[in-house]
């Protein structure tokens, strides 16, 4: 693959398209390193919604610089790197491996899933970013009928904002940026707004299930390691879930319009 983009391109372009990549992920580390600053603030000031949707920003600036790089006068750079063969195609093997290597595992991640899912073992999640669709564990008894309508509440606002799609680009994005750690802890951190902004909008609209949803939380079997291309009720540690618990028993900005998420008082038992 690397020879071939070498070839086709020819050393000035592969080298040209070389150094705008690179150029691309520091400002999409940049713009990262903002997000992470702003989206408590946000999130305090307007809602986990709004600081949800500051993750367009890395996408905004990473696709404007590759564009403005890719389409602006010759780079300095590009010259010196072309003249060095090796080192330029060596530089393409290895970001080809490594796309190669992180695309297996998560191919390897999400048939494991859906084979969980086909066992009835998987879930809750939306799968499917073209035609998402809820999909729940088998029946144990585990939940009530009320709290089983409270999870496909939290679904179906992921499946309303499109959110698959959202974490389908994240993937791709970490499986392009595979390099670069700030990509996947953006990723990461991405996941876990998508779940506050769905549990403010469930809750937003039955202010008095607070408590019946944080012990939905509590109850649920949480994934530890969630499916590249699936939204679910994710906990990476301990610290996800205590967020969103703690969200529910405090007052958290709902969206711009100035409507109220919950009330101060304690979730009761």
């Amino acid at each position: 693959m690397t020879e071939a983009l070498h070839d086709i391109l020819g050393a000035d372009l592969a080298a040209a398209f070389a150094l705008a990549f690179l150029k691309t992920n520091l400002a999409m580390s940049a713009a990262v390193l903002a997000v992470i600053a702003l989206r408590p603030l946000a999130r305090r000031a307007h809602g986990p919604a709004i600081a949800y949707r500051l993750w367009w920003g890395p996408l905004l600036v990473g696709g404007l610089t590759l564009v403005v790089l890719l389409t602006s006068g010759p780079d300095p750079m590009a010259a010196v790197l072309s003249a060095k063969p090796k080192l330029l195609r060596g530089a393409l093997v290895a970001w080809s491996l490594g796309l190669v290597a992180l695309g297996g595992a998560l191919a390897f991640a999400q048939a494991r899933f859906q084979a969980q899912m086909k066992a009835g073992r998987a879930g809750p999640a939306v799968v499917g970013f073209i035609a998402p669709r809820i999909i729940f564990p088998a029946d144990d008894g585990l939940f009530t009928e009320q709290e089983r309508e409270l999870i496909r509440a939290h679904e179906r606002e992921h499946v309303a904002r499109k959110d698959p799609r959202g974490v389908a680009v994240a993937t791709l994005l970490q499986c392009l940026c595979w390099f670069n750690p700030l990509v996947h802890l953006a990723a990461a951190l991405l996941r876990l707004d998508q779940e506050l902004a769905c549990d403010a909008a469930v809750v937003l609209k039955r202010p008095g299930a607070r408590g019946l949803y944080a012990r939905t939380l509590l109850k649920s079997q949480m994934m530890t390691r969630p499916p590249p291309l699936a939204c679910c009720w994710l906990a990476l540690g301990a610290h996800p879930l205590e967020l969103r618990i703690a969200q529910l028993k405090g007052r958290v900005a709902a969206p711009l319009h100035g409507a109220v998420l919950a009330s101060g008082d304690a979730i009761r038992p």
